[in-house]
């Protein structure tokens, strides 16, 4: 038994060990590639493999390129330049305004920063920043509007008329004033109503002698009134006038117009003064071409003398008279919008009325405007003049 199987491994000791793989056919593989999927399959592989090959070999094929890096930066947008009078007075440009007042900044701090500090005669200081730090004056109350008897229904709001017992809104809706001998000097501070933070401003920290006037297209305009009567200005209502290069300078609507018809004036200047009671005049914007305007200078004065009214202008209608009763500006005090040009503008004012026994002035409610009025009404009673609102500075026709 034991040579039996010795003889039969001795036999097998000179073959190869039987294979543990299966046997492949190679007719079956050739005729597997031949099927058209597996041919693209492969040939998808092979393409793949030369490209592996191809980047080991050689390395990245944009290695040998220029090649460069930049930095990104986006810069921040620039400030929005403080606007002009127009661009403040219409609706549309207001909004550039709006934040160069902080009413975080309203409080009784020191003044205004941001430029060099201007000192006026009596010492008070004066800087060109967008707070407004001068004091909240106490209220000097004025009687509330509407009065009995001066107004009247209109087709877009009440209008203003002479009562049937001769009182005029020009004198009833004016502040009181007792003139002392003094030098007089006057101030209207415009273009109020569209930024809560100025007009407010300039309603509480103004003297209740600086005459304020409104823009027509004011939200809430009557509440304005009522405020500023409440703390005891004098009101007056801007009339937008047609100024040269009209309708790209566009004071904006209802705006009256050189070549209108007195029946055009008529309604515009309905919806103008109905938007409102308790003001006892009115006042320009813009206007120089209007004011050439025979015909419509004088249906717009003809509405205001019929109706009692004052009208003020800033001295582009010096030569024209009319109205209930009337008065021109000596100077425009902020047409440059600094402390130190504003401040001297002021002084002159004042010289005016040292020299000449009266003054009057207007300018628009910047916040450096009122800031340096508040300033500069402050010490006028020490320096020998006495400051007196717009109305009392007005001159009836003939007198």
């Amino acid at each position: 038994m034991f040579a039996k199987r010795q003889s039969a491994l001795a036999a097998a000791a000179g073959s190869p060990p039987p294979s543990r793989m299966p046997k492949i056919d190679p007719k079956a593989v050739l005729a597997v590639l031949k099927r058209p999927p597996v041919a693209v399959g492969g040939a998808g592989l092979l393409l793949f493999a030369a490209i592996a090959l191809f980047l080991t070999v050689l390395g990245d094929p944009r290695a040998g390129t220029p090649s460069a890096r930049v930095a990104l930066k986006r810069e921040s947008a620039p400030a929005p330049a403080a606007p002009t009078g127009l661009e403040a007075f219409s609706m549309g440009g207001f909004a550039a305004w709006q934040g160069l007042s902080d009413p975080a900044l309203l409080g009784e701090g020191g003044a205004a920063g941001g430029e060099a500090l201007i000192t006026l005669p009596d010492g008070a200081t004066v800087a060109g920043g967008s707070a407004i730090a001068a004091p909240i004056i106490p209220a000097q109350p004025l009687t509330p509007a509407p009065i009995a008897g001066l107004s009247q229904p209109g087709p877009n709001g009440p209008l203003p008329v002479i009562a049937t017992d001769g009182r005029v809104p020009a004198q009833a809706y004016a502040r009181p004033f007792t003139p002392n001998g003094r030098p007089r000097v006057a101030l209207i501070v415009g273009g109020l109503g569209l930024n809560a933070v100025t007009t407010r401003a300039a309603i509480e920290r103004l003297p209740a002698e600086v005459t304020l006037s409104f823009v027509p297209y004011a939200e809430d305009l009557q509440g304005w009134i009522d405020l500023a009567r409440r703390q005891g200005h004098e009101v007056l209502i801007e009339i937008p006038m047609e100024p040269t290069g009209y309708p790209n300078n566009d004071p904006g609507p209802q705006t009256l117009l050189a070549n209108a018809t007195p029946e055009d004036i008529d309604a515009r200047m309905a919806w103008l003064l109905g938007r409102a009671t308790g003001y006892f005049g009115v006042t320009n914007y813009l206007g120089d071409r209007f004011v050439t305007s025979d015909a419509g200078m004088s249906a717009f004065l003809g509405i205001l003398r019929q109706r009692g009214l004052a009208f003020f202008d800033d001295g582009v209608a010096r030569r024209r008279p009319g109205a209930w009763s009337r008065a021109s500006a000596d100077t425009i005090v902020d047409e440059t919008q600094t402390p130190a040009a504003i401040i001297a503008r002021l002084n002159a004012l004042e010289a005016a009325a040292k020299t000449r026994g009266a003054a009057l002035g207007t300018g628009f409610a910047y916040p450096v405007t009122v800031e340096a009025a508040a300033r500069w009404t402050a010490g006028l009673e020490a320096r020998g003049v006495q400051l007196a609102p717009a109305s009392a500075l007005a001159a009836r026709p003939g007198r």
